[in-house]
């Protein structure tokens, strides 16, 4: 959820635009920890937010960026 409050996108949007066949109601149950992204989906996260993977996946790694 961090990353897409940071980028200012609602879940249909953050969904459209990691464009990797998810859509909102995938985003809702990731921030909600309800499910689990797929590796795939976790470097779609990475890549939108201009993070290394680490970041995302390491939560004694600051999430940090132009965000």
């Amino acid at each position: 959820m961090q990353i897409r409050k940071a980028l200012g996108l609602s879940q249909r949007e953050m969904a459209e635009r990691l464009d990797s066949g998810i859509n909102r109601n995938h985003v809702s149950k990731f921030e909600r920890d309800k499910s689990e992204p797929t590796l795939e989906e976790l470097l779609a996260y990475a890549r939108l937010a201009g993070v290394v993977l680490e970041q995302i996946i390491d939560d004694d790694v600051e999430l940090t960026r132009g965000l």
